[in-house]
């Protein structure tokens, strides 16, 4: 065999299983590319599933929204409804029904089928023959809280008798003894600030003037710019506003309001933000029918005369029953408004009528005596017209649960009844059936509607949304 064969014979020895090898390279690059393209898939799949179930939770979270304007809206119609019942109970008008204390229940009709449980609870209703009830896997949770229940902080800029009553009222909220080592400690920010330093420093954030309040009763303020130095002087400096709070996480920003002052005086309980103690979007007066007990005794410790023992009850007893005595009241009462004014209350905390009996027997309370029953009187209110909306809408899908949390404050000073709109929608069709006198006819007032940002200004029935985060 020649030299020349031998040679090929090598080579076609060398070059066996290259087929194989080549195959088995393709079938890995191959393995590789269908695993990263199934696991992109896969990944993209998801995530669609989350964005779906986000959405779903979204709009079931909306709805809630708008289902509680809804019957914050209705209230008026139930108050009339119910005025003939009430008013043989209490004489008198009757005031604002806080209904949406109950909403939670009685939205459950358009909820999951736990919310359906909760309104046939409620109402002895069944409601498994509607139609068009409930979500079909998703639901809310809601809970709708009264901003006119609170301190206004935002009304210290309206005026210098606001910046006083909102001086007053903040030394109430923070002036108990049991308050005292709050004060008497360093903060997060390693500073010593006094109830009267974070009072001043709350008003002046928001008033417009050059001038630090001082929040002791009967002093002037003072013209200074220390205010201003202490942010001046942060590792990241900053200006102070001048200017009404947005929201109330804006209010971090104030010197000396930490963290346990946030947890003390602003949100004791984050999960229930109807024991918020304060707020920047109420009107300024505060509803009594509606009113936590905490913040009801920070207003009676605004106006009492000095000394008086329940504000300066170093052991907390006499607070403690005050807090469970008017909680009491209102648990009697199961939503039916306590006080049909101001003056009735001011006479309870004075020991008169059947309230004054029971706070001054059952929770030991002696008479309180106010610096002017006027002042005291006026700024309280039987009426709320600011509402913050809190819905969480969630979807449960396979082990996956996706929730959507959204906050919504909703002012209702300038929207009409539900009475009101069914007589303008009467009066219009009626309006309609009149005779046409042409093209021209001036009765046709469709082309007159507002449109755009007018229309978006003109006051629904629903109330208009000043304020609105989704989370």
């Amino acid at each position: 065999m020649s030299k020349r064969s031998l040679l090929r014979r090598k080579l076609k020895l060398r070059e066996r299983g290259a087929a194989l090898i080549m195959v088995l390279g393709s079938l890995t690059i191959l393995s590789v590319m269908l695993a990263e393209t199934q696991d992109e898939m896969s990944t993209e799949f998801a995530s669609a599933l989350s964005d779906r179930d986000a959405l779903k939770a979204e709009y079931a979270a909306k709805s809630a929204i708008n289902l509680s304007r809804l019957l914050i809206a209705a209230e008026p119609t139930v108050r009339e409804a119910a005025s003939l019942l009430l008013g043989a109970l209490g004489g008198g008008k009757v005031p604002q029904i806080p209904i949406w204390e109950f909403g939670p229940q009685i939205l459950g009709a358009f909820n999951d089928e736990a919310g359906a449980a909760e309104f046939r609870a409620l109402t002895n209703t069944d409601i498994s023959g509607g139609d068009s009830l409930g979500f079909d896997g998703a639901g809310f949770l809601v809970q709708i809280v009264d901003e006119d229940s609170k301190i206004a902080l935002n009304n210290a800029g309206r005026s210098t008798f606001g910046a006083q009553n909102v001086a007053r009222q903040l030394m109430g909220l923070m002036g108990g003894p049991q308050f005292d080592p709050l004060f008497d400690r360093r903060n997060e920010a390693g500073e010593y600030a006094s109830r009267l330093d974070i009072c001043s420093a709350i008003i002046d954030w928001v008033d417009a003037n050059q001038d630090t309040e001082n929040c002791e009763a009967n002093a002037m303020n003072t013209v200074t710019g220390a205010e201003d130095s202490h942010y001046r002087n942060l590792p990241d400096p900053y200006q102070r506003k001048n200017a009404a709070f947005d929201s109330l996480e804006e209010l971090r920003l104030v010197r000396g309001v930490g963290d346990d002052f946030w947890a003390t005086f602003v949100e004791p309980d984050p999960a229930n933000p109807a024991d918020r103690p304060v707020s920047v979007w109420s009107q300024g007066r505060i509803n009594i029918n509606t009113a936590s007990p905490l913040t009801l005794l920070s207003y009676i410790c605004a106006w009492a005369v000095d000394n008086t023992p329940l504000c300066n009850d170093a052991t907390g007893e006499k607070q403690l029953g005050f807090l469970t005595a008017l909680s009491l009241a209102k648990s009697m009462m199961a939503g039916i408004p306590v006080f049909r004014s101001p003056k009735q209350l001011r006479e309870a905390l004075k020991g008169q009528g059947t309230f004054g009996l029971m706070f001054t027997q059952l929770a030991g309370i002696e008479p309180i005596e106010f610096k002017l029953d006027s002042a005291f009187d006026g700024g309280l209110a039987l009426e709320s017209k600011m509402f913050s909306i809190y819905a969480e809408g969630h979807v449960l899908s396979g082990k996956r649960e996706t929730h959507v949390r959204i906050h919504a404050v909703v002012d209702f000073r300038k929207a009409p009844s539900v009475q009101d709109l069914v007589n303008q929608v009467t009066a219009g069709a009626e309006g309609s059936n009149a005779p046409s006198g042409g093209a021209n006819d001036s009765s046709n007032t469709s082309q007159d509607e507002p449109v755009g940002i007018q229309g978006a200004l003109v006051p629904s029935t629903a109330g208009r949304v000043v304020y609105y985060r989704v989370n």
